[in-house]
């Protein structure tokens, strides 16, 4: 204690001891952190989203609900609506704007099911992908699975950052 009071730097010796303290003696290995203190730390670290807020992979999201729903509403006006029909045709386009519509409100479920169809997506272009025939079904897939993941892993932190409460007391 003598020694901290006595420093040039009362502040960096504590700061440096207290590090010194967490480390451990050297050569001695830590016990793991449990699942639970590990999401502890992880939850410390989150902001919540502001209320003018959305970020990046949440606008990419919603562009993507709503030109999936775009197109595929267009393809039923047409006429193209495939082996289920246009009723099939028009029920998917009702759900993706409608999640284009929860995102943009910054809704966790209409995050979470949006994650859920892309994951179902991942899916079916990875079976997609096992009976590939040509280069060009499997650039597709590739891509489809690629890009389909990555938007998926990054809506994770902001479903997280969707369930920090917002501290209203400042």
């Amino acid at each position: 204690v003598r020694a901290i009071a006595e420093a040039e730097d009362p502040e960096a010796v504590t700061r440096r001891l207290a590090q010194a303290l967490d480390e451990g003696p050297p050569g001695v290995r830590r016990p793991r952190k449990s699942s639970e203190e590990r999401n502890v730390e992880i939850r410390a670290t989150l902001e919540p989203i502001a209320p003018g807020e959305r970020p990046a992979p949440l606008v990419v999201a919603t562009a993507t609900a709503i030109l999936l729903g775009a197109v595929n509403l267009v393809l039923a006006a047409t006429g193209h609506s495939g082996k289920g029909g246009a009723g099939t045709l028009l029920v998917y386009c009702a759900l993706m704007l409608a999640a284009a519509w929860g995102m943009w409100t910054k809704r966790y479920l209409a995050v979470l099911l949006f994650q859920i169809l892309l994951a179902i997506l991942v899916v079916f272009f990875f079976l997609f992908l096992l009976r590939a025939s040509s280069v060009g079904d499997v650039a597709l897939s590739f891509a489809v699975i690629v890009s389909a993941g990555w938007l998926f892993w990054k809506l994770v932190r902001v479903l997280a950052r969707l369930q920090v409460p917002l501290d209203n007391s400042a």
